[in-house]
C-alpha cells in the first residue's frame, strides 16, 4: 500500500523537523546563535487521471483529474538571520552589532570565515581575537601598557596608555555584509563561511548605508524564543504521531484483506 511508504517521509520529515528544534533549543543561550526551521516540500504526483483529456472523443474534457501524492522531503534547513537582543556585559572588548554586518576573522588555514559573535579577546601578542583565538580583521594590537579601551559606534578603536592623556588610535573594525544571508555557510564556533549561494562579501564600516552600529560592552543573544520553539516541538511530536497512525491503519488494512483470502 502506498500509504505506508507516504507516512514513513512524513514520519522522517518530522524526525528532522524535532532535531532542529532541538538545536535551537540546545544553543538558546550561545552568544548571537541564528535559529533554524526546516523547509519541506511534496513528492512527485502519481496521476490516476489526467485533467484536461475527454472521456471520448467529442466530449469536453475531465475538469478536474486524480493526482496522488507520494509524501513530503526537505527542501532546505534555513537560517533565520532576525536581530538578536542586546545584553549588557561591562566588558570592554565585548562588542555587538546593531543592525546588518558580520565580523571578519582569519581562521584555521587563514580562510577568512565571518562572525556576529562579538565576545572579543587578547591574546599573549595582544591583539583582538575571538573566544577560540582566530585573529579579528584587521589586525589590532593593543599595548602592553593599555589601561582602558574604547570602541565607538562606527568601530574606532582607541586606547588610554599609561601616562598618555590622550587616547590613541589603534585601527578600526570593518564589516561585511551579504546579498543572501542565509546562504552563508555554518561551520560550528559562531563562524560561517562564503558560499556561491551568499554572493561575494560587501566591504564596510559601522554605520555606513546598509550597515550597522557597533555597540560596546554588550553581546548580542541568541534569536531563539524558547515558547515558540516548545510550541513547534509540540506540533513535530504530534505529527510524528499522526503518521505513525496511518502507517497502524494501513497495515491493519492489509492484515484485513490477507485475513479474508485466506
Amino acid at each position: 500500500m502506498k500509504a505506508l511508504a507516504i507516512a514513513a517521509t512524513g514520519m522522517s520529515a518530522q524526525q528532522l523537523n524535532v532535531e532542529v528544534i532541538a538545536n535551537n533549543i540546545a544553543n538558546m543561550n550561545t552568544t548571537a546563535f541564528k535559529r533554524a526551521q526546516a523547509e519541506f516540500s511534496d513528492l512527485l504526483y502519481q496521476a490516476e487521471r489526467l485533467q484536461g483529456v475527454p472521456n471520448r472523443g467529442g466530449e469536453d474534457p475531465v475538469p478536474e483529474g486524480a493526482q496522488l501524492g507520494l509524501g513530503v522531503k526537505t527542501s532546505g534547513i534555513r537560517k533565520l538571520h532576525a536581530q538578536g537582543s542586546l545584553t549588557n556585559t561591562g566588558n570592554q572588548l565585548d562588542v555587538a552589532l546593531d543592525g546588518r554586518g558580520w565580523f571578519q576573522v582569519t581562521g584555521p588555514d587563514n580562510e577568512v570565515l565571518y562572525t556576529r559573535a562579538g565576545t572579543f579577546n587578547k591574546n599573549a601578542d595582544g591583539r583582538l581575537v575571538t573566544v577560540d583565538g582566530y585573529g579579528v580583521e584587521p589586525a589590532i594590537l593593543f599595548p602592553p601598557e593599555t589601561i582602558k579601551i574604547v570602541i565607538n559606534e562606527s568601530g574606532e578603536v582607541f586606547a588610554q596608555l599609561d601616562g598618555e592623556l590622550e587616547p590613541r588610535q589603534l585601527g578600526r573594525l570593518s564589516l561585511a555584509n551579504f546579498a543572501n544571508d542565509v546562504g552563508l555557510e555554518p561551520v560550528g564556533g559562531n563562524l560561517f563561511r562564503e558560499t556561491p549561494a551568499s554572493g561575494a562579501p560587501v566591504d564596510g564600516v559601522a554605520g555606513d548605508p546598509g550597515f550597522g552600529i557597533i555597540r560596546q560592552g554588550y553581546k548580542e543573544a541568541s534569536n531563539v524564543d524558547p515558547v515558540k520553539e516548545i510550541t513547534e516541538l509540540i506540533a513535530a511530536q504530534r505529527g510524528y504521531e499522526m503518521n505513525s497512525k496511518v502507517i497502524k491503519a494501513a497495515d491493519d488494512m492489509a492484515g484485513t484483506v490477507t485475513n479474508g483470502i485466506r
